[in-house]
């Protein structure tokens, strides 16, 4: 397989998908060992995340780098939850697909556009039918700054997917 060139400068936000192999539901019984896994990773890079979701088989998450350091930082990331979840559901094989989807946010609109397709995503898969009842989620802190109205994200996604990120 050959090797993924990507891109990043420092001072660059990033948005992230990372999924797991063969879409195991794993991740929304195990976010604790995610976060376990985003702490860790924080010990070794400088980074903020911005907005996150955590789905049963993927997570997005925008990540704000100094240093430009995106790619260490997944591999952190994604190394240190396998290794957790290894040890507590005694599993073989991997956990996350090889690779991971990134985009690089280009302006404020930009931004925007990402931080509410983060929100929005458990909704758009059929989880719940409201950005307020799924808890995995850095809406409730967006909204409780005032970002959202408190009724932001109910009654389904419109068919125009080009509102929402990518």
């Amino acid at each position: 397989m050959s090797k993924l060139l990507r891109y990043y400068e420092p001072g660059q936000c990033c948005f992230i998908t990372c999924v797991t192999a063969n879409r195991q539901p794993v991740l929304d019984r195990h976010v604790g060992l995610l976060f376990r896994a985003v702490r860790k990773a924080k010990r070794k890079s400088r980074f903020t995340v911005v907005a996150w979701v955590v789905l049963p088989d993927h997570f997005h998450a925008i990540i704000d780098s100094p240093d430009g350091d995106i790619s260490a930082i997944v591999q952190r990331i994604k190394l240190s939850f396998a290794l957790q979840w290894r040890r507590l559901s005694k599993a073989d094989g991997g956990i996350w697909q090889h690779r991971y989807w990134d985009h690089i946010i280009r302006s404020e609109e930009d931004m925007a556009r990402h931080v509410d397709y983060v929100h929005i995503n458990p909704v758009k898969h059929g989880l719940v039918g409201s950005t307020k009842q799924w808890r995995f989620s850095s809406f409730h802190g967006f909204r409780r700054a005032g970002h959202y109205d408190a009724d932001w994200g109910e009654g389904g996604v419109s068919a125009d997917n080009d509102v929402y990120g990518e």
